[in-house]
Order: C-alpha cells, then sequence, then structure tokens
C-alpha cells in the first residue's frame, strides 16, 4: 500500500471523526465549528489520495464553514461560493463522474448551511453528503473513510431520531 494512501486515509479518519461530533452538538455554531476540522483534515486527505476536484471543494467549504461559524454567509456570498465550487470543482475533476459527487454534496449542503437555522435539518443535509462521500471514497480507495461515512450516516439518523422524539417530548410539554 502506497504511503500516500496510508496517510490520506489517517487524515480521512481524523475528519469524519470531527463530523461524528458535530452530529450530537445541539446548536448551529457548535455543529459548523466541528464542521470546520472535518474540512481541515478533509483537504489534506484528498492531497494525498489524489482527488483534486475533492480538494477544491474542501478548501471552498472551509471558506464556507468558517463563515457560516461566524454568522456571516450572506447570499452574494453563498452564491459566490457556489459558482466557484462548481466551476473549479469541474476544472480540477480528474475522477470523471465520481469527481463529480463532491461537487453535488458541496453545493447542496451550502444551500443548507445558507436557508436553515435549525441542526435537525442540518443532519438531514449531513446523511445525504456524507452518502455522497461514501461512494467517492471507495472509488479512491479511501476504505476507512467509506466505512466512516456509512457509519456516520447511520449515527446521524439515529440522531435526527432522537432529536424528532425530543422536539415531541417538548411541544408536548408547551402544549400541556
Amino acid at each position: 500500500m502506497e504511503l500516500s494512501l496510508i496517510i490520506g486515509n489517517i487524515f480521512s479518519f481524523f475528519a469524519v471523526t470531527c463530523v461524528g461530533v458535530s452530529v450530537i452538538k445541539k446548536n448551529k455554531k457548535n455543529f459548523m465549528y466541528w464542521q470546520i476540522g472535518e474540512t481541515l483534515f478533509g483537504m489534506f486527505a484528498n492531497i494525498f489520495l489524489y482527488a483534486y476536484s475533492a480538494l477544491i471543494i474542501s478548501i471552498i467549504c472551509l471558506i464556507r464553514n468558517i463563515l457560516s461559524y461566524k454568522n456571516i454567509l450572506t447570499k452574494n456570498i453563498t452564491t459566490i461560493l457556489l459558482v466557484i465550487s462548481i466551476i473549479a470543482g469541474l476544472y480540477a475533476n480528474n475522477l470523471g463522474i465520481i469527481g463529480i459527487l463532491p461537487i453535488i454534496a458541496s453545493v447542496s449542503y451550502t444551500i443548507c448551511i445558507y436557508i436553515t437555522k435549525n441542526e435537525q435539518q442540518m443532519r438531514y443535509a449531513t446523511v445525504l453528503n456524507m452518502f455522497l462521500w461514501f461512494i467517492h471514497d471507495m472509488y479512491i480507495q479511501a476504505y476507512p473513510s467509506a466505512i466512516a461515512n456509512i457509519i456516520l450516516c447511520i449515527w446521524t439518523i439515529i440522531q435526527i431520531f432522537k432529536n424528532k422524539k425530543f422536539y415531541i417530548k417538548t411541544t408536548v410539554k408547551v402544549l400541556e
């Protein structure tokens, strides 16, 4: 196994660990804090795994996540980031259709970050995002990351249902 593949998988492991922590956070600011860590580690993973469109997307996502964390992600900035993601991601794509998956994941997730203030809705977007990255990671042989992405999908779905129960109990108590 190539050293770059091993190093890339180590960074990928740290990236998905950050995502795992993010989905249990109870507010968007804490959620986004851990998403920043995920994109930082993801950038390095993509360098070592030679996934250039994913690297470009990770850099743009880092900017997006920092702006969202600081609550200064505006409609104009979101639009600019979306356009840059699509153009730069397609330009850097060296993996064909698989290289487009990170672009789709990023665009859909960016739209969700901008339009929602609710961490529960962020969890839905995280499931889609992780599934698309799972397919990408399998292709680039980032197997630990792919496995972690599936585990995180399941973990996030569990968090969705746990929080639905919390919201239902809270709503019932308020109505009583």
